[in-house]
């Protein structure tokens, strides 16, 4: 009987080329979420000059990250409203929407947390893949750093969730900052009933379940008075009349 040996594939520098020409866009991916992170860095830690550069420039390869994956999901464009239907469901088409907002806003520290901890999250990912051409043991620190971000992935989704609710309050009074207008409010409240909608990403309305939990908590305490849980209970009615009616899970 012949034997059945598994051969090892093959690894090294002529691979990682090869896998490079053949994944174009996943490549181009990584990319833009590497240069994301970097004006990130760029914008907090004021080392490329003008920091408010960094920032837009941050918030514009977020937005060709959010083009290209659009892109890759939904390769043939059609203007009939099955397709915008469909559009509108993608995550990546939500964060497109996100930089449209705040590209023509006054610079918001907190806008960019969301960004970056996606590119971190799916730039590691990624990186691991490339690395995985080259050899299983090869970069072993690069490994060890991107295991700790893939170890923390369900932290970071969270976090992402909470920034991404935070920022509707935060939107109104950076009005009286002179950091937004009056229409950005409305225009991210869309945004969030797509976030809170997704199919692919549950931690938004998970977050929002466990915020309404924690306030009506809050509201069963003895020591909380009776103003104050008349205050929270027309609150959370307000909100919750506020939020998308989604499918069954």
């Amino acid at each position: 009987m012949a034997d059945q040996t598994q051969e090892p594939r093959p690894r090294g520098w002529l691979v990682l080329k090869h896998h490079l020409l053949t994944h174009k866009i996943d490549v181009a991916l990584w990319a833009t979420r590497l240069t994301t992170i970097i004006f990130t860095m760029g914008y907090i830690l004021p080392i490329m000059g003008n920091p408010y550069n960094s920032y837009y420039k941050a918030l514009m390869a977020n937005g060709a990250t959010s083009a290209l994956r659009l892109h890759q999901r939904l390769p043939q464009v059609q203007f009939n409203r099955q397709f915008l239907g469909l559009f509108l469901m993608e995550d990546s088409a939500h964060y497109l929407f996100f930089t449209i907002i705040f590209i023509f806003t006054g610079p918001i520290t907190l806008v960019l947390v969301p960004v970056v901890l996606f590119s971190v999250l799916h730039f590691a990912s990624y990186s691991l893949t490339i690395l995985d051409t080259l050899g299983q043991n090869s970069w072993w620190g690069a490994r060890m750093l991107i295991s700790l971000v893939e170890l923390q992935s369900r932290n970071i989704l969270r976090m992402v969730a909470f920034q991404e609710i935070f920022l509707l309050p935060f939107s109104v009074f950076m009005i009286f900052a002179g950091k937004t207008s009056l229409a950005t409010p409305f225009l991210y409240y869309r945004f969030l009933s797509m976030r809170y909608s997704s199919r692919r990403n549950p931690y938004c309305r998970t977050i929002c379940h466990e915020l309404r939990l924690a306030v009506e908590a809050l509201a069963y305490n003895p020591k909380c008075p009776g103003w104050a849980k008349n205050v929270i209970y027309k609150a959370i009615t307000a909100v919750s009349n506020l939020a998308p009616a989604t499918e069954a899970q």
